[in-house]
């Protein structure tokens, strides 16, 4: 990872989609220093060996198996992104917090993962989805348990403008809907670990078919991100009480809201009549007027 001219908020996401590359003993080693709260430049690398139960020449490994030069290049990074506001604000809850304080900590959790995926959104890759989505004939998106709400508020929001998307969040469903996909058409797996096999098999499959395929994952090392064409990635720290869903569903949505107006953007007349149309269809079924 080179350090230079790089946005400091991004180091800690950078880090976190490495960690499925990770044996178990190397990311309790990286656990060991996010949870050291006055980790600093100071900070010795025998002590973060002798912490996580390692030896020193594993550390280094592991630093440069994360893309730094060496330890010391690591430790610079890390605490400079510890510094960061945005660090500051993830708190882990706790059975003892008041109502006042889960409030706080799970917004400004969710902040954090806004503020973070901001950071390293791949502004190539943003532009390359808007393409593929508004040029596609036919557009298929898969997602199983919490991910198939976040494809269905998807199709949702393009339904508005006319453009159309069936969701599919059942493995036999994916899979004949991927077998029928061809040049032209565009598949997209949500999975927030990217390892949900079912969405896997299904891209996997829409791929060699020749469909494009996009990803919406946490992890660019994911396999759902091997498998794809495009990858969109939100990042989120974990909490033993909320997982990283939580957080990172709201990033997700934020990353999918913003490609939503990039398609409008592609044809906007088009998108502006047809939100006109889909608005008029439903306003007989409000009512905003209380008796």
């Amino acid at each position: 990872m080179n350090t230079e001219n790089f946005d400091t908020k991004a180091v800690g996401p950078r880090i976190r989609m490495m960690m499925p590359l990770l044996t178990p003993l190397e990311a309790k080693v990286v656990d060991t220093v996010f949870a050291l709260r006055d980790f600093s430049d100071d900070t010795s690398l025998k002590q973060i060996a002798d912490d996580a139960g390692v030896s020193e020449a594993m550390v280094v490994k592991i630093t440069k198996k994360l893309g730094f030069a060496g330890y010391r290049d690591f430790r610079a990074a890390v605490s400079q992104y510890n510094r960061q506001p945005t660090a500051e604000m993830h708190q882990e809850l706790s059975v003892d917090d008041t109502s006042q304080e889960i409030v706080q900590k799970v917004f400004r959790t969710s902040i954090n993962a806004l503020e973070e995926t901001l950071s390293i959104l791949d502004m190539e890759a943003f532009d390359r989805a808007a393409d593929l989505i508004h040029r596609a004939k036919q557009r298929d998106f898969y997602g199983v348990g919490g991910s198939a709400q976040i494809a269905r508020d998807v199709s949702h929001k393009f339904l508005r403008i006319g453009v159309r998307a069936s969701v599919f969040d059942d493995l036999h469903m994916m899979l004949m809907s991927a077998s029928l996909l061809v040049d032209g058409d565009i598949a997209i797996g949500f999975s927030h670990s990217g390892n949900t096999t079912a969405v896997i098999e299904a891209i996997q499959l829409a791929r060699r078919n020749g469909a494009r395929t996009i990803a919406i994952t946490n992890y660019n090392s994911s396999a759902l991100a091997q498998a794809a064409d495009v990858v969109l990635c939100s990042t989120a720290q974990g909490s033993p009480l909320m997982g990283e869903n939580a957080a990172a569903r709201i990033a997700q949505l934020n990353i999918l809201d913003a490609v939503f107006v990039a398609v409008a953007q592609r044809d906007y007349k088009a998108a502006e009549r047809n939100l006109e149309r889909t608005m008029s269809a439903v306003t007989s079924k409000r009512k905003d007027r209380l008796p």
